[in-house]
C-alpha cells in the first residue's frame, strides 16, 4: 500500500460525535505506515462511486470506504473488476461486512488491522434489475441481495431513518411495516452452469455472500462465505409470517432447526420474475422490490449472478 484514498460518508450513522478525531487518527495510522493518503468527503452515492473512479485514475492502489455497508456498496461499483484494493472502515450503523471480516469497530484500529492484514481476491455478487427509474441497472454487492419483504421495508422506510432513529427504533418501525405488509408472490429459478434450473413460487429470496452479519442476527444464511464462488440462497415458499419469525429466531438463538417452507441452497445464478397474476395486473401495491447491501436498487425482474476473482479485499489475517 503506497497511495490511498479515504472516501468518507458523512451521512453514515454511528460515532458522529467522534468523527473528527476518528478521521485524524486514521490519517495518523496511515502516515505512520508511510501511506500517501487523501481524505475525500462524498456527497452522495453517485459521488462516492465517481470519487473512487477518480482515485483509481490518479494512481491509488487502495480505496478505503469509510462508512457503513451502503458506503462500501457505492465504492464497490467503481472498484469491482480492477486490481485496486478495497479497505473497509466501519463508521456506519450495522457494518455487516466489517463484522464478517472480524474488523475492530473502532475506525483507526480497523485501518491498522487492514494495513497489518492481507489482501484476498474474492468473488462479488452482481444483480441486474429494473431500476427505480424504469431502466435496466446493474449493481455489484458483497453482503446480500434481498427480493420481497425485506426490500419492501427499504422502500417504505424513509432514507436516513436508521441514522436518525438508531438501530433499535429502526427495527421497531421495520417490524411494524413487516407485520402490515402484504406478501406478494414471485417466481425464483436457481441453477448452476450446465445444470437445469429449479423453479419455485416464493414470497422472499435472499442471495447471501457473508457468514456473520454481526449484532443479534449473526448467521442468517448458514454456509454463506466470501471464500466461495457461489451464492447461499434462502427462499421462503410460505406466506406465513410465523415461518419468517421462526427462521429469524433460529438465527438469533444460533439454532439449526429446520423451518417448514424455508429452504437453503447454493447457486451461481438466481432469476426472479413476476408470476402470471402479478405480471398481468402490476400496480404500485403489488410491485416486488429488490435491495442490495441494504440499498434499494429496483424492482423485478432481477437476475443475481456471481463474478469470480472480481475484488481485492483487505482484511485482518485469519485467527489461529
Amino acid at each position: 500500500m503506497r497511495k490511498a484514498a479515504l472516501l468518507y460518508n458523512a451521512r453514515s450513522g454511528g460515532r458522529r460525535k467522534h468523527r473528527k478525531s476518528d478521521l485524524q487518527q486514521i490519517q495518523q495510522v496511515l502516515a505512520a505506515a508511510k501511506v500517501d493518503a487523501v481524505l475525500v468527503v462524498t456527497q452522495s452515492s453517485i459521488d462516492a462511486a465517481d470519487q473512487a473512479r477518480k482515485a483509481i485514475a490518479e494512481g491509488c492502489d487502495t480505496v478505503f470506504a469509510c462508512g457503513g455497508d451502503g458506503t462500501v456498496h457505492d465504492v464497490l461499483q467503481a472498484i469491482a473488476g480492477t486490481r485496486v484494493a478495497l479497505g473497509v472502515v466501519p463508521m456506519g450503523t450495522a457494518n455487516a461486512l466489517a463484522h464478517d471480516l472480524h474488523l475492530p469497530l473502532e475506525p483507526a484500529k480497523a485501518v491498522k488491522a487492514v494495513i497489518e492484514g492481507q489482501a484476498r481476491r474474492i468473488a462479488v455478487g452482481r444483480v441486474q434489475v429494473r431500476g427505480l427509474d424504469g431502466n435496466p441497472t446493474t449493481r455489484y454487492f458483497t453482503v446480500a441481495v434481498g427480493v420481497g419483504v425485506d426490500a419492501h421495508l427499504f422502500y417504505k422506510l424513509h432514507a436516513g431513518v436508521k441514522q436518525r432513529m438508531g438501530m433499535a427504533a429502526y427495527y421497531h418501525k421495520a417490524w411494524h411495516l413487516w407485520f402490515t405488509h402484504s406478501m406478494e408472490r414471485f417466481v425464483v429459478s436457481c441453477g448452476n452452469e450446465g445444470m437445469s434450473s429449479e423453479r419455485a413460487d416464493v414470497t422472499e429470496m435472499l442471495a447471501v455472500r457473508i457468514r456473520n452479519f454481526g449484532g443479534a442476527l449473526q448467521e442468517l444464511a448458514p454456509g454463506a462465505s466470501l471464500e466461495r464462488n457461489d451464492l447461499r440462497v434462502v427462499t421462503c415458499r410460505s406466506s406465513s409470517r410465523l415461518a419468517y419469525l421462526s427462521y429469524v429466531t433460529r438465527s438469533l438463538l444460533r439454532a439449526n432447526w429446520s423451518v417448514p417452507g424455508v429452504e437453503l441452497a447454493y447457486s451461481e445464478k438466481v432469476r426472479c420474475d413476476y408470476g402470471p397474476r402479478n405480471a398481468n395486473a402490476l400496480t404500485e401495491a403489488n410491485r416486488v422490490y429488490v435491495e442490495a447491501d441494504g440499498e434499494l436498487v429496483g424492482t423485478l425482474p432481477a437476475e443475481v449472478t456471481i463474478i469470480p476473482d472480481a475484488l481485492t479485499l483487505l482484511a485482518p489475517r485469519p485467527r489461529n
